[in-house]
This record gives C-alpha cells, sequence and structure tokens, in this order.
C-alpha cells in the first residue's frame, strides 16, 4: 500500500511537470552529465573552501535539506521508491543493509546507480556498518573482519591497521565510501569494543583509522560520548550512563577527544548515541544535546567535522518522539545529519520536519548552511578523485 501511494505521488509530479513544461532532467542517462560536473569542480583555481562556498551558495533550500538526511533503502536496486526519495527530498546519503546486498557485483552496479542519481555537482556518502564480528553484513560472501574485541586481544595494535586497510579496500571496490567505525567506546558488554583499557582502546582506534585514512574511506568514531558503561541497547528503549563528567572525560571520551587531536578535526564523522549521560545533560540524549554535541564535542573538544546522529529509529528515541520534530530537534542541538535506516514514512516525516522549521525560522538558514558546507566539504575532500 505505502509503495503504490509513493508511486501515484511521483506519476502526479510527472505530470505537472509536464503540463507546466518544466524540462526535467533524464534521470536514467545523465552519467556523463554529472561526472563532467564533478571535474569541472575539481579542475576550479578555488581553494577548498572557495569550492565550498560555490556549492552550497547554488544550492536550492531542499537540496541543502537533503544533504542533512541519511536514509536506507529496500531493494537490492534503485527503485520507484529510492528514486522518489533522492529525487524528490534530495538525500545526501544511503546506508546499506544486508537486504540491500546479495554479492560484491550487485552491490558495486546499485552503489554506481545510485550515484548517478544523486544531485549533479554533490555525490552521495554510501555507507555501511561493517565492524568486525557480529556487526558485519553479507558475511557468506565477504571475509568479515574479526570483532574489535577479537583483534584487541591479540595485543598487536597492526592488526587495526591491517584489517582496516583490508576493510576499506573491500568497500571501495563495491562503490561503499563510509565505513561507521571503528567503535571508539571503552569496555562494552558485546565484542564491539577493542579493550576495557582505554588506553587500549585509543591505540587500536588510532591505529584503524590510519588504515582507512590511506585507503580514502571515511570512518566514523562511534558512539559518542562512548556507550561502553551502558546496560541496556538503545536499539530497544533508552538508559543513562550515570557517572560524573570527570570519570566519563578520563575513561570513555578521551579515544575520541585524543583522535580529534591527532588526525585532525574535520575529515570524518563521529556518530553521536542516544544514551543520556545526567553528568553531561540531565534532560536529553546525547542524539538530542546542545550541551553535549554542540558545548563539549564543537566547543571543548574542537571537533569541525561531522556529526551523525545514530539511527533515529532506535527505540531510545523512536519510542519518545515524534519523526517530525526528531530530526529538528537534533539539528537544533548540533546534529549535521540525521540518520534514519529503515522506513521511508519515518524519513519523509524527518525531511518535512527540517523543512517547516527552516521555513517557520525555528532553524536559521546560517545553521542549516554551517551544516551543509561540513558535508560538501568531507565530499571534496574524499569523493571527488
Amino acid at each position: 500500500m505505502r509503495k503504490q501511494k509513493i508511486i501515484g505521488i511521483v506519476i502526479i509530479i510527472v505530470i505537472v511537470l509536464a503540463i507546466l513544461g518544466i524540462n526535467n532532467r533524464n534521470i536514467f542517462n545523465d552519467d556523463e552529465q554529472v561526472i563532467q560536473d564533478k571535474q569541472q569542480i575539481k579542475q576550479e583555481n578555488l581553494t577548498i573552501d572557495e569550492k565550498v562556498d560555490k556549492i552550497v551558495e547554488s544550492m536550492s533550500q531542499t537540496e541543502k535539506l537533503g544533504q542533512m538526511v541519511m536514509i536506507g533503502i529496500q531493494g537490492t536496486k534503485v527503485d520507484d521508491d529510492s528514486l522518489y526519495m533522492l529525487h524528490q527530498f534530495h538525500m545526501g546519503g544511503v546506508i546499506l543493509f544486508d537486504r540491500n546486498m546479495k554479492s560484491p557485483e550487485q552491490v558495486k552496479q546499485l552503489t554506481s546507480d545510485l550515484q548517478a542519481q544523486s544531485n549533479e555537482k554533490v555525490p552521495l556518502f554510501i555507507g555501511i556498518d561493517e565492524e568486525g564480528g557480529d556487526v558485519v553484513r553479507m558475511a557468506e560472501k565477504l571475509t568479515p573482519p574479526p570483532s574489535q574485541k577479537e583483534i584487541g586481544a591479540t595485543g598487536d595494535i597492526e592488526q587495526a591497521k591491517t584489517w582496516a586497510i583490508k576493510t576499506a579496500k573491500s568497500l571501495k571496490e563495491m562503490g561503499i565510501n563510509v565505513n561507521f567505525a571503528p567503535v571508539a567506546d571503552v569496555g562494552s558488554n558485546d565484542k564491539r569494543s577493542y579493550s576495557t583499557d582505554t588506553n587500549t582502546v585509543i591505540d587500536f582506534v588510532r591505529a584503524a583509522t590510519k588504515g582507512y585514512q590511506q585507503e580514502n574511506i571515511i570512518y566514523s568514531l562511534k558512539h559518542f560520548p562512548g556507550i561502553g558503561k551502558g546496560r541496556v541497547d538503545s536499539h530497544v528503549d533508552s538508559s543513562s550512563i550515570d557517572v560524573t563528567k570527570e570519570i566519563l572525560m578520563a575513561e570513555d571520551i578521551i579515544p575520541f577527544k585524543t583522535i580529534i587531536d591527532e588526525n585532525g578535526p574535520n575529515d570524518y564523522f563521529i556518530l553521536v548515541s542516544h544514551l543520556k549521560y545526567p553528568a553531561l545533560d540531565e534532560e536529553y540524549p546525547a542524539s538530542l544535546s546542545s550541551k553535549i554535541m554542540t558545548d563539549l564535542l564543537r566547543n571543548e573538544l574542537g571537533y569541525k567535522g561531522i556529526i551523525i546522529t545514530d539511527d533515529m529509529e532506535m527505540g531510545a528515541v523512536a519510542n519518545h518522539n515524534d519523526f517530525r520534530s526528531i530530526g529538528v530537534n537534533a539539528v537544533k542541538a548540533g546534529a549535521d545529519i540525521v540518520l534514519v535506516c529503515h522506513e521511508y514514512e519515518h524519513q519523509q516525516e524527518v525531511y518535512l520536519g527540517l523543512l517547516d522549521a527552516v521555513n517557520s525560522g525555528e532553524i536559521s538558514q546560517e545553521r542549516i548552511d554551517e551544516s551543509v558546507k561540513r558535508i560538501i566539504k568531507v565530499k571534496l575532500l574524499h569523493l571527488y578523485q
């Protein structure tokens, strides 16, 4: 029923465009134009910031807002639903799951087709969770990395870099440019953390990021400000980490701070968790907290790159918020990209909530442009090859 409704809307839009005589671009045959546009930007004799400003100035409001939402799609091919999301809402990124992946060859075709449907001058972030262990995709077709716990247990820091390089090469071959890894949490209850020792986590995370940098894959440190002390899965519901700020800074936040200080503050992602940290913010979870995302991560730690939320359909936030307001509150608090992994209806609600908030003045144009410039800068640094 949902698919029929979406298809019906697409048909109406096409008819209206035809009646108005608007020459809508051919959405199936624009690969050559996309390549030409990207090459033109690459070759222009401008600084990176000047290129960013030029691109952002040329974007419509709807295109800007689309850059701030990353979505999941449902199939193994670019179908009517995903086309609608990319063209009507100008979504700036797609995250892939097992439901989208049947073979390396099929994924390569899918990512190529997705990029062909992106904004002419702005390629898509195409991401995946390929941490290792239990958090991998298409495990039967690829050689999945060991869990971070298993890598950490070897005591060989170079193993983290080696596996990051192997993973990055595999992802690049399939057209994936973002990996939501490494996990920078200390001592999580499952196998997702390198160690229960903070310094060990720092060493292994540092090595992993070097591997991703070597292969020009965008990495994402997660889950800021650290979920290692959490006891409830945020996929299910909310929970709190009730320790002092001093403990959080000394044990959980320092891996993030170290990478920010050492690797530079602006060309990777930091994914923010949905847990609550009363010592940092008594009211809101991290993904909706200006005290955590803006005051702490931006201002205190000096991070200048992209802040992305964890999936907004997780129970920790979805059980307590509606989707129209959830994206608005995340952006107001400091998020650059709102991640919505599964349902098209929820993705549209998040986007429309942002659009309403900008039109009403609840979110300023300056705030939107601030995030879009960060996003475009990372895309220019990594995706214009």
